[in-house]
């Protein structure tokens, strides 16, 4: 039911496959499951396709270790007619004790679509705490930054 979800929590164990050169889990693997919890959280609010269209902000606090159980926690912050933005952060920690560690942050953009890929409305998310309503006002913030860090960005795209 569309506009009901707003947050979803992922949980599983890093395996051996997730691992990099020094040993810890592979960057690339935290962010695949981060795309994975914004899709699940982004359709469960919207009851539609969704598509990334950005991800920002991503800060790597601490290693997670193979084996670690992971957490990743996506909820919607801000919604627009289409789009909702994510804030998700990822908890790790040894299976054996219930203590999990903050290993990394960000922020997730997502679009819902329709059957054409074109960008279709989403449920309004109305923040009703006031960490909600900081972490709406920040996503607003963000957002006007994007706009100028996207021109500054112009000058290092080749045609």
């Amino acid at each position: 039911m569309a506009g009901k979800e707003r947050e979803i929590t992922l949980r599983f164990l890093a395996e051996p496959a997730d691992v990099n050169f020094g040993g810890k889990v592979h960057g690339g693997a935290v962010m695949k499951w981060i795309d994975l919890a914004a899709y699940a959280c982004a359709a469960g609010w919207s009851g539609k396709y969704c598509i990334t269209v950005y991800a920002g902000g991503i800060r790597f606090v601490k290693p997670i270790q193979v084996g670690n159980i992971v957490e990743i926690r996506a909820k919607v912050i801000y919604t627009g007619r289409s789009s909702m933005h994510l804030g998700i952060d990822v908890r790790a920690g040894d299976p054996k004790y219930s203590e999990r560690h903050l290993t990394t942050h960000c922020i997730v953009i997502m679009v819902a679509v329709d059957d054409e890929g074109k960008p279709t409305e989403v449920p309004e998310w109305m923040p009703e705490s006031e960490h909600d309503i900081k972490l709406r006002d920040s996503a607003i913030r963000l957002m006007e930054m994007r706009k100028k860090i996207g021109a500054e960005m112009e000058a290092h795209v080749t045609t």
